[in-house]
């Protein structure tokens, strides 16, 4: 009895002593066993980006990413059943048409003429920017035809109501002014995004490493920039109904902002405060200074409803363009120009891994930063 009475405390005291440890492990060795996992997936997952990172920009691949399913869904659905070689037949003469092609000739015999700065007949910026020509020409306009399609038939298809009916009773050429405004609205907000976001920056910078400012340089843009200027497509689609831009108007847009482009000295007077000009527009690719001012494709308003406009002054008519200490690979560096390795190290740009976080100067940040000496003339700014 002695003995049972011994042992039954005993036993209760073992239960109790398994319960407490059944309630502690088994609850808690399992948790363990769970977290230790996910540690461990993280810690791998965080190791494979840095080493990925060393090698490729990770967050440029979301750009062509973005291309490949556009075209992929624009492939499968026919493009919505719109013509293909007739939507690429008329972006090409809108890009490299007979008039296309006769006002690009007319703008560089004018920057000839009326240079911004003194350059050779053939610069090697000239040279280089005409094999961007070549590749807008054979590449980058089927590729944004395609892109145009499918964004145009995903939108009808998942948002049918953004296309709106016909009016009726509007004009059609208050539609067309509409459409070309509102465009050139969107393609100003998209430049801006692209100066603002590393990520669209880093195939923006190409552009603005030309430092032989020239006609040609309009074309001188990596072909996957074009995805961020899809956004200007929008007022076409919503006013489908009601009208499109006459090919001759697009020419003309595309025109106006080619030869904001040249090296040309010119401001068009009072007519500089609403359009775009060559002095207008070289402020935004100027070596020094921030470059996210005088955004606008053909028009200026957007830049002073955001206080982003700058004037030209005689100071800056011939102001040096380009990136501050070259962070891309440019024609002009060296003895020689070595083009197509220049061009091939260009295109791929936006995706080399960046060793240090790049901080992109904004007008917003400098206004006031930067004393400027007395004797310097002050910057006409809207």
């Amino acid at each position: 009895m002695a003995s049972m009475r011994s042992t039954a405390p005993a036993g209760a005291q073992g239960l109790g002593v398994q319960r407490t440890v059944q309630e502690a492990y088994g609850t808690a060795m399992p948790t363990q066993a769970v977290a230790q996992p996910r540690a461990s997936v993280r810690a791998i997952a965080r190791t494979t980006w840095r080493r990925l990172s060393s090698v490729v920009y990770l967050p440029a691949l979301a750009i062509p990413a973005v291309a490949l399913l556009l075209v992929g869904l624009g492939r499968a659905t026919h493009w919505g059943g719109a013509d293909f070689t007739g939507s690429l037949t008329s972006l090409r003469a809108e890009t490299i048409g007979p008039l296309a092609s006769a006002l690009i000739v007319l703008f560089l015999v004018t920057e000839r003429l009326r240079p911004a700065q003194a350059r050779p007949l053939v610069a090697r910026g000239h040279r280089h920017d005409l094999l961007f020509t070549v590749l807008n020409v054979v590449f980058v306009v089927p590729m944004v035809t395609a892109l145009t399609l499918a964004l145009s038939d995903v939108v009808r298809r998942l948002a049918p109501w953004v296309v709106l009916p016909k009016f009726g009773v509007v004009p059609a050429w208050t539609v067309i002014l509409v459409i070309l405004v509102a465009m050139d609205f969107f393609n100003w907000l998209v430049h801006l995004a692209n100066h603002r976001v590393r990520t669209l920056w880093r195939f923006h910078e190409l552009h603005h490493s030309q430092e032989d400012m020239n006609v040609l340089t309009v074309f001188r843009t990596h072909p996957l920039i074009h995805v961020s200027y899809l956004l200007a497509v929008v007022p076409a689609l919503v006013l489908l109904a009601n009208g499109e831009l006459p090919t001759l108007l697009l020419v003309a847009y595309g025109g106006s902002v080619a030869f904001a482009h040249s090296n040309t000295n010119l401001s068009f007077g009072l007519l500089g405060r609403v359009f775009v000009s060559p002095n207008y527009h070289r402020i935004h690719h100027r070596l020094i200074g921030p470059q996210d001012v005088n955004l606008g494709f053909a028009l200026t308003i957007w830049d002073q409803l955001t206080h982003r406009a700058v004037f030209p002054t005689p100071e800056t008519v011939g102001a040096d363009t380009g990136l501050p200490q070259r962070p891309l690979r440019v024609e002009q560096e060296g003895p020689r120009p070595h083009h197509l390795k220049v061009f091939a190290a260009q295109l791929l740009g936006p995706f080399r891994p960046m060793d240090e976080p790049v901080e992109l100067a904004s007008v917003k940040e400098s206004v006031s930063k930067e004393p400027r000496a007395a004797s310097d003339p002050p910057e006409e700014r809207w």
